[in-house]
């Protein structure tokens, strides 16, 4: 067994292996556009290593979408046929990445907060803990499982980030902009303690701000994966569509949020219906909304990520694509466990039904649909800038219904 640099034991005397581990930790905590490439090396250096088979599995769930499922299953395959063989550490992050394929995230979360107590410095833990907390809506454990990992890495810079974001979404401002600002003095390259701030300079109106903190940052996201590159320029985006200028905002849609996105992932398509979403409600009119979602229809991979999808086709003139994602969501729920069916049922096939009726200029359905789910959506997951679009588009159904009668009555006067 070899340590990796975060003095963890690793199931493999492949010095080469433990390298190409070690900077796909690196990678995966920096969100940095290597991950896959370092993480393939492992395993070409060491195809018996349980660990690196898991990172793999892991990286392809990740990307949320049915292809790259897929291909985690062959991955995760070998890492559990090499389960007796790995360390207690390994064993575990490999059973909650299991968990977490078998869609079983509630034992993904137990296994991957179980690790962070009894390994503390394993930061690939705490990521995964947060990712899933962050997903659930469960602001509270993603603060925690970070906090939980502070003792074994005082002054960590990318540890630092993760905690500076748990406390932004447990409404820690001061605290998350502190902890995000000295995480960036600590490593410059550090985009998700430039996310964390970000998000509090959003929810203190602080725009301006926010353009010179994250423009000045922006530099060190060249090197970001597609999902990071893509979402920091979106809170870029939002900052100055605050400001009513919707020129820059359609800049840098075309040149990072959409037009020269490296890969459209899920999270670039679910950034750029956003934005183009936000645009409209603020009066642009930007055309059809619907990127190439028909291949989204049936993959369910999170329903926070369907609610964008099944606007984006209604929208975009495609009801009946958008009509059958709206009952294949439900036929998806029924073959889940009972909360997450739960979620899906009563959060988020409603929502995508007031999201189509919104988009399709029915306000009274979609204020019917929306008003019940509205305060539950955050357990859908997203963070609170996210939820926030489906706020507006309630007020805006509202408001667009309150003006109807009015607008009747004037035309039946001048009639």
């Amino acid at each position: 067994m070899l340590q990796d640099a975060q003095g963890l034991l690793v199931t493999t005397d492949s010095m080469q292996a433990m390298t190409a581990v070690d900077q796909f930790i690196d990678q995966a905590l920096t969100y940095g556009d290597q991950a896959e490439t370092t993480i393939l090396k492992a395993i070409e250096a060491d195809g018996d290593c349980a660990i690196a088979h898991a990172y793999t599995a892991a990286y392809y769930l990740s990307q949320e979408n049915r292809t790259d499922c897929l291909r985690a299953r062959p991955y995760l395959n070998r890492a559990l046929a090499r389960l007796a063989t790995a360390s207690p550490r390994e064993q575990g992050y490999i059973h909650g990445i299991a968990a977490w394929a078998r869609g079983h995230i509630q034992q993904a979360i137990a296994y991957q907060t179980a690790l962070v107590q009894a390994f503390p410095q394993d930061l690939l833990a705490v990521q995964q803990a947060q990712y899933h907390y962050f997903y659930q809506g469960e602001s509270q454990g993603l603060l925690e499982v970070a906090l939980a990992a502070l003792p074994a890495h005082p002054e960590h810079p990318l540890l630092y980030s993760m905690v500076a974001f748990g406390l932004e979404q447990c409404h820690q401002y001061d605290q998350a902009e502190a902890l995000g600002r000295q995480a960036t003095e600590l490593r410059r390259h550090n985009p998700w303690a430039h996310h964390a701030v970000a998000h509090v300079l959003d929810v203190q109106g602080r725009h301006r701000e926010n353009i010179a903190w994250m423009e000045a940052n922006a530099d060190t996201w060249q090197s970001c994966n597609s999902m990071l590159y893509t979402h920091n320029w979106w809170h870029v985006a939002l900052a100055y569509l605050a400001q009513n200028d919707t020129a820059a905002v359609l800049r840098l849609y075309d040149q990072h949020v959409w037009g020269l996105a490296r890969r459209h992932t899920p999270k670039d398509q679910v950034g750029a219906i956003s934005l183009l979403l936000r645009l409209e409600l603020a009066g642009v009119s930007v055309g059809n909304l619907a990127k190439p979602l028909r291949s989204r229809l049936q993959e369910h991979s999170l329903p926070f990520q369907d609610l964008h999808y099944v606007y984006g086709l209604a929208r975009g003139d495609r009801n009946d694509y958008a009509t059958i994602m709206i009952d294949d969501m439900a036929r998806y729920a029924h073959r889940q466990d009972e909360l997450t069916k739960t979620r899906w049922l009563k959060l988020a096939v409603p929502a995508a039904q007031g999201l189509v009726a919104h988009a399709n200029g029915d306000w009274a359905a979609a204020i019917a649909h929306l008003r019940p789910v509205l305060p539950h959506l955050y357990r859908l997951g997203g963070s609170h800038t996210q939820q926030t679009l489906f706020k507006q588009v309630y007020r805006h159904a509202v408001e667009q219904q309150a003006r109807a009668p009015q607008q009747f009555s004037l035309q039946q006067a001048l009639a």
